[in-house]
C-alpha cells in the first residue's frame, strides 16, 4: 500500500531529477502530529533525507493551506537570521501531483511534538528549549520586510479586525456544532482592540510542536509551518506562544501538554525573555492570548471537520474532538475574564 496523498513512482522521478543528489529508488513516509499541510520524510539509496509538504486532501476552505505562498515565505526568510529549512523545489505539474508539492532540506534535531518526546529529555535541556522559543520569535518580528520583498504578503490594515473577521468565517464554513461562546468572543474582543503602534511579519502558529531544536543545547534550528503566516501585530505571535503553554497549575488538560513538565519555564518567563529581546511594550498580550485561545479552537473545529469529511487527513494520533475543543473555549473565556475584556 502506497503513501495516502502522493504518487509515489511521479513524485520521486521529480525529486531525482532536481539535481538535489537523491538516488533512486526512495522512499516515503508520513510524519508530524499536524494535521493540516501533510507532511512526508523522503529518504534515498544513499542515506540521503528531505522533507516534503503538500495541503491536506478533500474539500478546503478558500485561501487555506496554501503551500505556493508558504514556499515563498521560506525562500524570502534565507539568510535574515531566522533558523528556516532550505527551499528546494516547488511542482504543482499535474502529471507529478494533484496539489502543490514543496521539497525541502531536512533538518536534524528534536521536535516536541508529543509529551512523550519532552518526557525523554532532562529538566534543564527543556528550560533551555523554552527559553529559546521567544528568541526564535523575535528574529522573526526584526525581518526587515521590504528587504525580504514580503511587504506585500498581505494587507496592512489593523491585524486584530482583520484576524477576528477572518476566523469567524473560518468558524461559520467549518463548525461541525454550536459553540454560542464562539461568537460572544469575538464581540468582547471587538470591543477591546488594543492600538496597534507597528507591523511586522507574523508567523501565526508559533509554539513548541512546531520548531525544531539543536539535540545538543536546545536552541531552535528551524521554525515550521508557515501556511499561517501575514503581516500584523508581533504581540500576536507571542499571545499564540501562550495560548499553546500550558502550567501545571492551570488545572486543565488539552493538547500540547508538553510544557507543563518540570524544567519549562512559565508563561511569565516567556514573555520576559521576549520583552529582553524586543524591549517592545507587552501590556496588550492578555488581548492577544484570547485572540489566540479562540482561534486555535476554531483551527482544532476545522481539523474536525476535514477528518470527518476525509479520513485519510487523520494524523496518526488521531485528532481534536468536540469535548477538546469546548475545553478551548473555556479556557477563553477564563483567560478573557482574567484579564478584563467586558
Amino acid at each position: 500500500m502506497g503513501v495516502v496523498g502522493l504518487d509515489e513512482d511521479a513524485v520521486a522521478t521529480w525529486i531525482t531529477g532536481l539535481g538535489v543528489g537523491a538516488l533512486a529508488p526512495l522512499s516515503f513516509e508520513r510524519i508530524g502530529g499536524g494535521q493540516s499541510n501533510l507532511t512526508f520524510a523522503v529518504r534515498d539509496s544513499g542515506g540521503g533525507h528531505w522533507v516534503l509538504r503538500r495541503p491536506p486532501l478533500g474539500r478546503l476552505l478558500a485561501s487555506a493551506h496554501d503551500i505556493e505562498r508558504e514556499y515563498r515565505i521560506l525562500s524570502a526568510l534565507q539568510g535574515t537570521g531566522v533558523p528556516v529549512p532550505k527551499m528546494l523545489a516547488i511542482t504543482a505539474d499535474p502529471a507529478i501531483t494533484d496539489a502543490p508539492l514543496v521539497l525541502m532540506s531536512y533538518v536534524d534535531g528534536i521536535v516536541i511534538d508529543d509529551e512523550a518526546v519532552a518526557e525523554q529529555l532532562p529538566p534543564e535541556r527543556r528550560r533551555a528549549i523554552g527559553l529559546s522559543l521567544p528568541k526564535a520569535l523575535a528574529s522573526i518580528h526584526r525581518v526587515d520586510l521590504e528587504s525580504a520583498e514580503l511587504l506585500d504578503l498581505s494587507s496592512t490594515k489593523p491585524y486584530a479586525a482583520r484576524q477576528l473577521k477572518r476566523w469567524t468565517a473560518q468558524w461559520d464554513q467549518s463548525k461541525t456544532h454550536d459553540l454560542p461562546e464562539i461568537e460572544s468572543l469575538a464581540e468582547r474582543m471587538g470591543r477591546n482592540i488594543p492600538e496597534q503602534t507597528e507591523t511586522t511579519l507574523v508567523h501565526g502558529d508559533f509554539h513548541l510542536s512546531n520548531v525544531i531544536t539543536s539535540p545538543e543545547d536546545g536552541r531552535v534550528v528551524a521554525v515550521l509551518d508557515w501556511e499561517l503566516c501575514t503581516l500584523g501585530d508581533p504581540l500576536a505571535d507571542l499571545g499564540g506562544l501562550l495560548a499553546y503553554w500550558p502550567q501545571r497549575d492551570d488545572g486543565v488538560r488539552g493538547p500540547f501538554m508538553a510544557s507543563t513538565l518540570e524544567g519549562f519555564p512559565t508563561r511569565d518567563e516567556l514573555v520576559e525573555v521576549y520583552v529582553h529581546e524586543t524591549n517592545r511594550d507587552v501590556s496588550a498580550v492578555g488581548f492577544w492570548h484570547v485572540l489566540a485561545l479562540w482561534k486555535l479552537a476554531i483551527i482544532a473545529e476545522g481539523v474536525l471537520r476535514r477528518t470527518t469529511d476525509d479520513p485519510r487527513n487523520r494524523a496518526e494520533r488521531g485528532g481534536p474532538t468536540a469535548e477538546l475543543i469546548d475545553g478551548i473555549v473555556r479556557r477563553a473565556v477564563t483567560t478573557a475574564d482574567a484579564v478584563g475584556l467586558s
